[in-house]
């Protein structure tokens, strides 16, 4: 090869491609007799990654009978089961991420049973009014685009349950964000936002919320209302303080670092908080309280903060697997941290500590732990409460002090049959409202249940081998939620049906042969579980007057037939009856979901 050659070959590796944007056609050429044919038999239609510079028109017609599509009419030949007019599924899932558009056209209303949209990684400015109509959707992707705002139709999307806004141009969320009420994952992370609305609140199926990397200065009060939540991220913001947070009591894992946070907030009922970010932020000191109250804390993350000092109570919260104190302004450390059996990554350096050496500090956490060790005397040892040779678990029945946090009784796989009466005595005494005794060996409930009966509203017994229900549990009033699931019951006393406030109750795997009676007095009811049971039949007459249920699960029982009626239970959201042998509604029913299962069966109706 000469030199001129291999001149030039070398100039075509360093020249860059112009990017081409496609044209109408190029686009329609993706829409092919082979995609259309899968469209039709999956219902879905993957077109990321396509250099789409507009969604292409054909997409419009793929259900059409063209000239070149229609099925002829002929008795002589066999028609592919694939092309039958009834073997035709609706798009249901549509995958336009990661092209170049700029907008949506206003048909993509015409897909009206797609339930997962996906549009990320576009450039999309805004969205057409139209998107409002597709009222099916549970999961819409709209992260990494341009958008400065959502149309108001956007919040009729009311079957959402996971919405995907994040890395956008949004500066604030429109109140009417509220109407999403069936959201379990919200993500509005990398926007602009200044405040959020108060009505984000009313979003208490919330499982995740995530807003870091925006503008806002605080959280709206009713914030904690969204008790399902599990993890929140609020992290590099501008917010200063935080309410206080014991009403997130499902809350496990909380991302506040990288802002103007001065006080650490209450976590007095956060009963399953396992960990905490605060990294970054102005806080001067840890309160005694936190110590006390988050004892089921794993991760604490500290760093960069202005603590001054750390309390010796820090070894209460005896489960501590990593704590994060870099960068700070400490001077001394506790030294019975050195024991705190489950400590295995201990970060302090960028401190201004008296006692313990640089090389040290630089041997890492085992080092660290041990010279506190070798420093603590007895009385530190018991003043402390901590022990390197027993574990926090070992004991079984917690103290009034400990179930004050979260007002809770925990006894759950503890491999016990019976509960000392003075244990409910001291819950009383800690007003406990949950009581969780589930996965253990109880044939019946402890009778010593009835002293946190006035504010019992979380009940949990399942995984047990209770054969009966006594009938002093009809004194709970208060029992919103009451788990029965996997024992050996056959009946329930016809006297709870004067548990009115009840909301869920969740019956599965037992032996119940009919619904109980009882549970038709309980018109509050939101959610009813009776599935794997011997269930015969469907007592519709009295099921009708539960005008609350929203789901009902009566899969795989003994139910040969299935009243029309049901399908004027229209408030149902989930109604689940497979693995029954009746013959209608059929499996290919059941499989469109409640929506359609409930207006197969109005159709079936007698006029």
């Amino acid at each position: 090869m000469d030199k001129q050659s291999v001149k030039m070959k070398s100039r075509r590796k360093i020249v860059n491609p112009v990017f081409h944007l496609q044209t109408k056609q190029e686009n329609d050429q993706h829409i092919t007799k082979d995609v259309i044919r899968l469209v039709k038999n999956t219902g879905k239609l993957n077109l990321s990654s396509k250099h789409l510079s507009a969604v292409p028109d054909k997409m419009f017609a793929m259900y059409e009978l063209t000239n070149e599509n229609e099925i002829n009419i002929d008795l002589s030949r066999t028609i592919d089961e694939g092309d039958a007019w009834w073997s035709i599924k609706p798009l249901t899932h549509l995958d336009i991420s990661s092209n170049v558009l700029t907008a949506m056209p206003k048909d993509i209303n015409m897909f009206q049973d797609l339930l997962v949209l996906n549009l990320q990684g576009n450039l999309l400015t805004q969205l057409p009014e139209e998107i409002g109509d597709l009222k099916k959707l549970t999961t819409l992707s709209l992260n990494h685009n341009k958008l400065s705002e959502l149309p108001k139709s956007f919040f009729k999307l009311t079957e959402l349950k996971q919405l995907f806004i994040n890395d956008n141009n949004l500066s604030g969320i429109s109140k009417d964000i509220s109407d999403l009420v069936m959201l379990e994952k919200l993500d509005l992370s990398n926007n602009k936002i200044l405040k959020l609305p108060s009505g984000i609140g009313f979003l208490v199926r919330l499982i995740e919320l995530s807003i870091s990397h925006n503008k806002l200065k605080k959280l709206p009060p009713d914030i904690v209302n969204i008790r399902a939540l599990l993890k929140l991220d609020i992290s590099h913001n501008s917010i200063t303080s935080l309410p206080p947070m014991g009403e997130l009591r499902k809350l496990q894992i909380l991302y506040a670092q990288h802002n103007d946070i001065t006080d650490i907030p209450s976590f007095i009922g956060c009963e399953q908080l396992y960990e905490l970010h605060f990294g970054n932020n102005f806080i001067q000191e840890i309160p005694q309280e936190f110590c006390e109250y988050t004892t089921h804390l794993k991760i604490l993350e500290l760093q960069d903060n202005q603590l001054k000092s750390i309390p010796a109570e820090i070894t209460k919260i005896a489960r501590l697997e990593k704590l994060d104190i870099t960068n700070n302004d400490i001077e001394d450390i506790p030294n019975t941290i050195g024991i705190m059996p489950h400590l295995h990554l201990f970060k302090i350096e960028g401190n201004k500590l008296k006692h313990i050496r640089s090389d040290v500090i630089r041997a890492g956490t085992n080092r660290i732990l041990k010279l506190l060790r070798d420093t603590i005397s007895d009385e530190d040892i018991a003043a402390s409460n901590v022990s390197s040779d027993v574990s926090y678990d070992s004991k079984i029945y917690p103290d009034r002090y400990s179930m004050r946090n979260g007002n809770i009784l925990n006894l759950a796989m503890k491999d016990i049959g019976d509960i000392p009466e003075e244990c409910f005595v001291e819950a009383n005494k800690a007003s406990v409202c949950s009581v969780d005794i589930s996965k253990n060996k109880f044939v019946n409930i402890p009778s010593g249940l009835i002293h946190v009966s006035k504010f019992l509203t979380e009940l949990n017994v399942s995984s047990n081998r209770i054969r009966e229900i006594p009938e002093f549990l009809k004194d709970f009033t208060n029992l919103k939620f009451c788990d029965l699931s996997k024992n050996q019951l056959e009946t329930l006393p016809h006297c709870l049906s004067e548990l009115v406030f009840m909301r869920e109750l969740i019956l599965s795997n037992n032996r119940f042969k009919n619904i109980p009676s009882c549970i038709f007095g309980m018109i509050g009811l939101e959610i009813l579980l009776c599935n794997d049971n011997a269930i015969e039949e469907i007592p519709i007459d009295e099921l009708v007057v539960l005008k609350r249920l929203t789901r009902l699960d009566l899969s795989n029982n003994n139910i040969n037939f299935v009243p029309p009626q049901l399908g004027n239970m229209t408030q149902l959201r989930a109604l689940e009856l497979k693995g029954n042998p009746f013959r209608q509604p059929r499996y290919a029913v059941l499989e469109q979901g409640t929506e359609s299962v409930l207006s197969y069966l109005r159709d079936k109706i007698p006029t």
